[in-house]
């Protein structure tokens, strides 16, 4: 079952949600971090596959505080209109939008956070600032964010022929969180999103299958 509602942010913003509840008693709670194109039907069907393995997802509308009800298409004008929206949002207004949808699905226990592109730099910092579980898959942002610790477990996807994220950057962030899951998959940036052309099955599934035994370790 799924429903859009509201959520306060601490720092006096009030954005859009959507959740995906579970068939039974939640295993914990999760929030889906959306790319830069806003919380459109793929991320709404990355929460609801999530909500089918057992957790409360929540996948919070971000950019709400910019502009509301944001669902961009994957080509290059909806490309340009998110990297837009991104640099006037920044971080922290992000990461408020998390804390706020953490709050809310914390009621089935123990809460990670699963982002992908913006959306992975994006739980990288919730690790750091927020103490949440973080999935990142191929966060092209994350190599901003390696001078703070992490103090949250972390999974960390990356595509081997992401032409967004150099071998370099990968590695400053492997170094910086010796701890961490790793994994390089041969694939291409976006490789989970079956909405685009770069979309690897055999890879997306592999990198669910990881993401679902690190939930379970580290969320329940």
């Amino acid at each position: 079952m799924a429903q859009t509602l509201s959520l306060q942010t601490q720092d006096g913003n009030r954005i859009s949600a959507y959740l995906a509840e579970p068939g039974g008693t939640p295993k914990g709670g999760l929030v889906v971090v959306q790319e830069i194109f806003g919380v459109n039907p793929h991320i709404r069907s990355v929460a609801d596959r999530y909500a089918a393995a057992g957790y409360l997802a929540i996948a919070p509308a971000l950019f709400d505080p910019v502009e509301q009800g944001v669902e961009l298409d994957y080509n290059q004008a909806g490309m340009q209109k998110g990297f837009d929206l991104v640099g006037k949002l920044g971080f922290e207004r992000a990461l408020a939008g998390v804390q706020a949808a953490a709050k809310e699905v914390s009621r089935a226990g123990r809460v990670g956070v699963v982002g992908y592109c913006w959306g992975g730099s994006v739980t990288y910092l919730a690790a750091i600032r927020l103490a949440l579980p973080g999935i990142s898959y191929y966060g092209g942002r994350n190599v901003q964010l390696v001078g703070e610790k992490a103090k949250a477990p972390l999974l960390f996807h990356y595509g081997l022929k992401d032409a967004h994220i150099s071998e370099a950057d990968r590695e400053a962030v492997r170094k910086a969180n010796p701890e961490a899951e790793f994994y390089v998959y041969d694939a291409d940036h976006g490789f989970n999103c079956d909405a685009r052309g770069s979309y690897d099955a055999a890879a997306a599934k592999l990198a669910m299958e990881r993401s679902l035994a690190f939930l379970a370790r580290h969320v329940g």
